[in-house]
């Protein structure tokens, strides 16, 4: 029996939405096929009919989850625009970001495990990475371009290992500390530096 091409559709991005909460939750490594299709409520052949592997299917997630991200970022920074570095960072350094990597960003939750990786998905969050450094090299205080480049890629740093040291310790009081004195110091440099 032959899918529509609405129900088609509509089931494809229904593995890419599972699979980006997958993904984020337990690694590329950490969840096969067979549960990402059970989790959509398909089955694992059903799989094949849209994906070549495995390897496309991260792909394709991880440039979805990029884009939202952008899309999310750039929202943010325009709904506040008096203070949209601060914005980003309450956003961002949040207890959200740290108790629900599924649902969080890509690059926190995945960063790791494609640093050890090669191909199209290294390069994708290559490419995602120098997006954000530029979309906060428009946002974070400095007097030149170059300043304000430079301090994007310090910032995004903070930022995104505030979150991933935030996720890996057990003490509540700790992580908190990871999240929230990283964007007092964010806050505090663009506040001494404006």
């Amino acid at each position: 029996m032959r899918v529509s091409r609405e129900k088609f559709a509509e089931n494809r991005e229904k593995i890419l939405t599972v699979a980006g909460v997958l993904f984020r939750e337990k690694g590329f490594d950490g969840i096969g096929v067979a549960e990402i299709m059970k989790a959509a409520g398909m089955t694992h052949g059903g799989f094949y009919g849209h994906f070549e592997s495995k390897e496309e299917l991260a792909l394709e997630v991880s440039r979805a989850l990029i884009e939202k991200v952008k899309i999310r970022w750039n929202e943010i920074i325009a709904s506040a625009p008096e203070r949209p570095l601060d914005a980003l960072l309450n956003h961002y350094l949040s207890r959200c970001s740290v108790d629900d990597p599924g649902g969080s960003c890509v690059f926190a939750s995945l960063a790791q495990e494609v640093s050890r990786s090669r191909g199209p998905v290294r390069e994708a969050f290559n490419d995602g990475l120098s997006m954000l450094v530029g979309i906060l090299s428009e946002i974070v205080p400095g007097e030149t371009s170059q300043e304000r480049r430079v301090r994007g890629f310090a910032t995004l740093s903070a930022m995104m290992g505030a979150v991933v040291l935030a996720r890996a310790v057990e003490s509540r009081e700790l992580s908190d500390n990871f999240l929230y004195t990283t964007r007092d110091a964010l806050s505090s440099a663009k506040r001494a530096s404006g």
